[in-house]
């Protein structure tokens, strides 16, 4: 059976250390998983988690400095700073326990918004894709290998200058906690992606500025917005 057109190519990101590449196949987010972050987004504390989706060709392979369009359509483009747990095995409504276990490793990335578009939307009750889900908005550093990653400092600097700082640990859904809830609701497999949300201090960014993000023990990213 023949296609009736090839489609672009799989994304894959870098793997520190490998040859080899690793395929991204879905992207999910966790949405205001820090307290401050859900405050300054007019939301109140703890509540349960809530997820939506990228596209596989948001993520862009950050493994060395890159570039990204300035997005049409927003006059208030964002960066958001998060640790990112790369898939390795399936997790089929997996206990928080046992969560971990599927997750290959973890990785710096970015979850570039039309903030704009993204409020607008929020406001008339309606989905978040056009804010959220467009090509290039998932900058992801190298993936390092591991199960785990332990508490560690996140910041992210615009043209040198400190805007978002924080620790993972003040995440109010772990990575294992938020894997467990989503898979009880979608089978994830290998390929997937989770975004675990962004500490406070988000903001707009514009062509020229150049983002670094940094999270200890993972390889840092700049990206510069074009």
């Amino acid at each position: 059976m023949s296609l009736l057109f090839d489609l672009p190519a799989t994304p894959t990101l870098s793997i520190d250390g490998k040859t080899e590449r690793f395929p991204v196949r879905r992207i999910y987010c966790v949405g205001r998983n820090y307290a401050a972050h859900a405050r300054e987004m007019g939301r109140d504390d703890k509540e349960p988690p809530f997820f939506f989706m990228k596209p596989a060709d948001a993520a862009v392979d950050a493994n060395v400095a890159v570039s990204i369009p300035y997005p049409p359509m927003t006059n208030n483009f964002h960066y958001e700073v998060e640790l990112v747990a790369a898939i390795g095995a399936t997790l089929d409504n997996a206990s928080v326990e046992a969560a971990l276990d599927g997750v290959f490793g973890y990785a710096v990335g970015l979850d570039m918004t039309r903030r704009d578009l993204q409020l607008e939307a929020r406001e008339k009750g309606r989905p978040w894709e056009l804010g959220k889900s467009f090509s290039k908005s998932a900058p992801i550093g190298s993936i390092k290998p591991s199960h785990s990653h332990p508490d560690s400092q996140i910041r992210l600097e615009v043209n040198g200058e400190v805007r978002q700082k924080s620790t993972t640990g003040l995440m109010l859904w772990n990575v294992a906690e938020a894997l467990s809830f989503l898979s009880k609701y979608e089978v994830l497999l290998p390929g997937d992606i989770l975004m675990t949300g962004t500490p406070e201090g988000v903001g707009a960014v514009n062509p020229g500025e150049v983002m670094h993000a940094s999270i200890e023990g993972l390889a840092a990213i700049e990206v510069e917005v074009k």
